[in-house]
């Protein structure tokens, strides 16, 4: 059996305990994993918590964000070669390529926050 020794800070009138989480490895979290941490936070705190409390919270929001910028790429890609957006199109018509690029981009963000992110 471990001997767990407690501590305890006093603030005020009330003695808190002195509660840290273990160490987690460091992983690399960007849009996509921060958009879904703010709507754990927002709509399913429970979960948010639970996650936090059990030290997985930044191992599933870097999983979440590397599934979301392989999803992104991969819709970028898909949609830029079915609409024939080319490197000849940027060389030949920058503004008209830039445009397109856009749109194809804007669509596979909506995508991946409606797959992944808000979900």
């Amino acid at each position: 059996m471990t001997n767990t020794k407690i501590t305890y800070t006093q603030q005020g009138d009330y003695l808190l305990p002195d509660l840290k989480l273990p160490q987690q490895p460091k992983y690399e979290i960007d849009v996509f994993g921060l958009r879904h941490k703010n709507y754990l936070l927002q709509y399913h705190k429970i979960r948010y918590y639970n996650l936090l409390t059990s030290g997985k919270l930044v191992k599933y929001l870097s999983d979440i964000d590397r599934q979301a910028n392989e999803l992104f790429a991969t819709l970028v890609k898909q949609l830029s070669e079915k609409e024939n957006v080319t490197e000849r199109l940027k060389a030949e018509n920058q503004t008209e390529w830039i445009r397109r690029m856009n749109s194809i981009r804007n669509r596979a963000i909506e995508i991946v926050n409606n797959e992944l992110i808000y979900k």
